[in-house]
């Protein structure tokens, strides 16, 4: 029997009974447009905290040296020189940004409080937070510059603000304190408050003078496009072989963690609401084949083989799929350009936070995805034929005549 005479059959019959085809479809559309607005949500949350942990004074990879993660100190530093980079294939990087961080006590007139003491170098960190927050005040204007930047939590926190004066202490190379008095060029706005009580910002130089050292404590290198990491990898390993090289993965485990069980919770809402979705299709089918039991069995007594009828089942079964499934997708899509702009997740600012969620929730439809459902769906459409296929061909001309 032709493909085309099966495909008539199969097109008539699922208008039969047009309620139940559209009730049908109308479940499929909202299966299929479920799952890709809930994977473009979580994809967003997916980016948000990648993007947070690699803001974080991160960067997508940072150079540290041997044991500095477990004994942070500016005894483990090292010599870095910008011109000696690693030339990467198509501008690979977007920025280095080298610093001195150190752990360190800021006094005011009224409080005291331990923090992270970082040297930077301005014009570099346009690759972290530093680059967006926003600042009450003044930024600083250069590596030695001798001002500092204090986070707004933190300010409060020491009954201070702009223009006022502060003590932070610290370690030096022997071990002895180093204090200074710092005045305060600006406050900044984080995303978090966790990491506006964590860091002091002041100049690369200023800090480099304190502690009476030439050297770093880590550099963050920012990559322009995420899938460069692993030959940027390697060779960032290869030229800086006697330091440790670190992914933000490393550097922020907990992180890295929740960005791969999204992946697991995309998956495991699909076969949810997919495989509930199969019990109706099959259902469906059922139905349809056991109400058409006479006509199969003429079909079958004039020489419609059993792999006609197989396939006219499920060709039936892929139409009403393919048809859901496009409605679906156009659906799914056009929810998901209906919230593109963002979606304000302010009021749940403090608990985000823990998760490394920005309040801004910008939800990421990849075309990966959408031809994952697609094709995903359209495969448990098949599957979803077969038993229904088998009931039909076990129909018997004769048995069929009869009833």
């Amino acid at each position: 029997m032709k493909l085309t005479l099966l495909v008539q059959l199969s097109w008539r019959n699922l208008w039969r009974h047009r309620r139940r085809t559209v009730i049908l479809l109308t479940t499929i559309c909202f299966a299929v447009g479920s799952v890709l607005v809930f994977n473009a949500l979580l994809r967003g949350m997916q980016v948000s905290m990648a993007e947070t942990a690699i803001d974080n004074l991160n960067g997508h990879f940072k150079v540290l040296a041997p044991g500095y993660l477990d004994d942070p100190g500016i005894e483990k530093s090292f010599e870095f020189e910008p011109i000696g980079r690693p030339e990467l294939a198509g501008d690979a990087i977007q920025g280095w940004a080298p610093r001195v961080r150190v752990p360190a006590v800021i006094r005011s007139e009224r409080e005291t409080r331990g923090v992270q003491f970082v040297g930077v170098v301005p014009g570099s960190e346009e690759i972290s937070f530093l680059g967006d927050v926003a600042i009450d005040g003044e930024y600083l204007s250069g590596p030695d510059d001798r001002r500092i930047l204090v986070g707004q939590a933190l300010a409060q926190q020491l009954e201070t603000g702009v223009g006022r004066r502060v003590v932070l202490i610290t370690q030096g190379v022997d071990g002895g304190n180093r204090e200074s008095g710092y005045r305060i060029a600006g406050v900044y706005d984080a995303v978090g408050e966790g990491i506006e009580k964590a860091f002091v910002f002041t100049g690369l130089a200023t800090v480099q003078e304190l502690l009476s050292v030439d050297a770093v404590t880590e550099v963050s290198v920012r990559l322009a496009e995420d899938d460069q990491n692993p030959s940027v990898l390697n060779s960032l390993t290869s030229t800086f072989s006697d330091l440790d090289v670190r992914t933000w993965q490393d550097l922020e485990p907990q992180a890295a963690m929740m960005y791969e069980m999204a992946d697991t919770t995309v998956a495991i809402w699909f076969l949810i609401v997919m495989g509930a979705l199969i019990f109706g299709i099959v259902n469906t089918l059922v139905t349809a084949v056991m109400e058409r039991v006479r006509e199969l069995g003429m079909l079958r007594a004039i020489g419609m083989r059993r792999g006609a009828v197989i396939a006219q089942v499920v060709i039936e079964s892929m139409l009403t799929m393919t048809i859901g499934i496009s409605i679906g997708v156009v659906l799914g899509t056009l929810s998901y350009l209906w919230l593109a702009d963002g979606i304000d997740l302010s009021a749940f600012a403090e608990g985000l936070e823990m998760t490394g969620v920005k309040p801004e929730l910008v939800p990421r439809l990849w075309a990966r995805d959408v031809f994952l459902v697609v094709g995903l769906s359209l495969v448990l459409g098949i599957l979803a034929s077969i038993y229904p296929a088998q009931r039909a061909v076990k129909v018997q001309p004769l048995d069929a005549m009869r009833g």
